[in-house]
């Protein structure tokens, strides 16, 4: 897999398939890596040009420290879209991408040639909820990947998981940095309330979740759903948090018949 050296740091990320003006750029999960993407990929790559970063500290992305926050891994992203030659894609992200893609729109949404917005929410942390994220990213600085691993298997999957898929989970989270994991979790803890983008959304948009989801519940795609205006919200069964990886087939034709569907 290609590394580039943009914006201060060495990312690594996918580039798979052939097409130049048909891009995907594929965001990924905490505390994942473009790996979690490669169903998508396999399915895609036929009709698609896909990009897929791995973040900060996450995958084979050097760690550099500081929190990783939405505003640094946009730098990152459109650095390297830049690198690459990108002027203008369709958008997924899931969980923390969603979070970054939140905050690319703000930036730069003359970009969006639709927008996939999966089992993520837009409101930001409760102060409850951002203190858990520092205690979360000392512990995993202290006891690891596999205490991090131990930790977040079961949130990201459904009650039932497939044994196959907690593997696969667990590999994925294994193949990072404490210190990457413990800038994700500050860097999510300081993002900006992204309910007022919703209304500004006017690009295609599609909203994913797993009806299992526990982190981001169904609800809170729902009121995603409603607040852009023309969502379309799919809801995937035996599918928790990583609807992308329990529920593959359903996900896969849903981003496809959205993705087909995008205007020029």
């Amino acid at each position: 897999m290609p590394i580039a050296n943009v914006n201060g740091t060495e990312l690594n990320y996918r580039d798979a398939g052939t097409g130049n003006k048909d891009v995907l750029l594929l965001l990924h999960a905490f505390p994942l890596n473009s790996g979690m993407w490669q169903r998508q990929i396999a399915a895609l790559e036929g009709r698609w040009r896909i990009v897929a970063p791995d973040y900060r500290g996450l995958g084979q992305s050097t760690p550099r420290g500081e929190a990783s926050t939405m505003q640094v891994l946009a730098e990152d992203v459109r650095a390297l879209l830049a690198h690459l030659r990108v002027e203008r894609a369709a958008v997924a992200g899931l969980s923390m991408g969603g979070y970054l893609s939140f905050e690319l729109y703000r930036q730069i949404p003359g970009f969006f040639r639709g927008l996939a917005l999966c089992d993520t929410k837009a409101a930001a942390d409760t102060d409850e909820g951002k203190a858990g994220r520092e205690k979360f990213a000392k512990t995993a600085l202290e006891k690891g990947l596999g205490w991090v691993a131990d930790e977040m298997v079961p949130k990201l999957l459904r009650p039932d998981p497939d044994p196959a898929v907690v593997k696969e989970v667990r590999d994925l989270i294994r193949r990072g940095t404490p210190a990457g994991v413990a800038a994700a979790q500050r860097g999510m803890a300081q993002r900006p309330d992204s309910t007022p983008t919703l209304a500004k959304i006017t690009c295609p948009t599609l909203v994913i979740v797993g009806e299992e989801d526990s982190l981001t519940p169904p609800a809170e795609s729902e009121k995603m759903a409603k607040a852009v205006k023309g969502a379309k919200l799919v809801k995937l069964k035996k599918a928790g948090h990583l609807a992308n990886l329990e529920a593959t087939e359903g996900f896969n034709r849903a981003l496809q018949t959205f993705l087909d569907g995008l205007p020029a």
